[in-house]
């Protein structure tokens, strides 16, 4: 009787699990809103982690991808038929124009003329025909003392705003500023910021259409003048103290801004600072000032200047962080040289246990080849050797 029961049951299972299969509620389609990524994966699943995460948009970029700050004839860039300076936007900029105007540059045109009049006075005075019989006098020491004394006063006088500004100058940075690193390569620049997470740049000359294939960039009047504009900008915050580090990979450069009145070199396994403070937003071109091989011409400058809440958008697009946040770095160490910012190479690593030990310090081996053969130089590889 049992066993009669149980084929009952069964057979009548079997005659209604199609019907059942063919009622059964199909699922919802994902909402054409969803994203590919997250549609149907439930919550918490690394994709809708990912989707969630806010992307900054750099603010220094328009929806195209191209440089909001235009560069401005005259503002710092050099200018046709300027005579004088750029315009400073420095303290130590400012000071050093009013030196240079009010000092210097008067004191040069009175000493100029007064020396020239004295030329004409004697040529005139004491020539043969008005003075046949010519004086024997050997010394006079009214005159001597004048023409002594007179200098050491105009040189003290203009020792003392000279020292100050020199003493500016090199004023170290406070805590809170701003650390660019400026590394010096054969021939481009390359930039660190090493107090907000290690953003790296890489800064190139623009070329112009014609020297480019169809497609690639080129430069445009936006971008800056000829052999100034770059394709990477530096982005440097207004009012805010920025410490300038420069060393260099191969051979001495020097980063000059001219508008910053900064001109610093930029010495292979030597790091040299300054500080200063950008009081104006825009767009500033510098060069190289250091002569450094076949290509020293193509070594452009360019720095953006921004408010600071724009930098600090800047620095989150870039994947970096504001001192202060979470991850960031202490602005309290200067970076170090190239080579070492990277772990020790001399470390015995976890992935090559097994090779064998090397010793650092051997000898390298002897080259009769020139300086400029070396592998940094690449734009000597295409001259053929004598």
């Amino acid at each position: 009787m049992l066993g009669l029961t149980s084929i009952v049951l069964a057979a009548g299972l079997a005659l209604a699990a199609p019907g059942q299969a063919q009622t059964t509620t199909a699922p919802p389609a994902a909402s054409p809103t969803q994203s590919a990524g997250t549609s149907g994966a439930p919550a918490g699943t690394p994709s809708t982690t990912a989707a969630a995460t806010p992307v900054t948009a750099d603010p220094t970029l328009d929806a195209a991808g191209r440089p909001v700050t235009k560069a401005v004839p005259g503002m710092g860039q050099p200018t046709a038929k300027l005579w004088g300076l750029q315009d400073q936007v420095t303290p130590n900029g400012r000071e050093a124009h009013w030196f240079h105007n009010m000092v210097l540059l008067p004191l040069i045109t009175v000493v100029t003329l007064i020396v020239l009049a004295l030329l004409i006075y004697v040529m005139v005075r004491f020539r043969r025909a008005a003075n046949p019989t010519p004086s024997r006098t050997s010394h006079n020491t009214v005159v001597e003392i004048v023409w002594t004394l007179l200098p050491v006063l105009i040189l003290i006088a203009i020792a003392v705003p000279s020292i100050r500004l020199l003493a500016a100058q090199f004023k170290p940075a406070p805590k809170d500023a701003v650390t660019l690193k400026a590394i010096g390569n054969q021939w481009f620049w390359s930039y660190e910021y090493p107090d907000h997470g290690g953003i790296q740049l890489t800064s190139n000359m623009l070329k112009e259409q014609t020297e480019v294939a169809p497609g690639q960039r080129f430069r445009t009047d936006a971008d800056g003048p000829r052999l100034l504009a770059t394709d990477t900008r530096v982005v440097l915050p207004v009012g805010v103290p920025i410490r300038l580090v420069t060393t260099a990979q191969d051979v001495i450069h020097s980063w000059a801004m001219p508008a910053f009145w900064i001109k610093l070199d930029a010495v292979p396994g030597r790091l040299n600072e300054t500080s200063f403070i950008i009081e104006k937003p825009g767009l500033y071109f510098g060069q190289c000032s250091e002569l450094c091989g076949t290509r020293h011409a193509y070594m452009p400058i360019a720095v953006e200047a921004v408010a600071p809440d724009v930098f600090a958008r800047w620095v989150a697009a870039k994947g970096g962080k504001m001192p202060g946040q979470a991850g960031a770095q202490s602005g309290s160490k200067v970076p170090a040289e190239p080579g070492n910012d990277s772990a020790d190479d001399t470390a015995n690593g976890t992935s090559d246990e097994g090779a064998p030990t090397v010793n650092a310090t051997a000898a390298p081996a002897v080259t009769n080849k020139p300086a400029t053969q070396n592998p940094a130089g690449l734009g000597q590889a295409d001259q053929s050797n004598d």
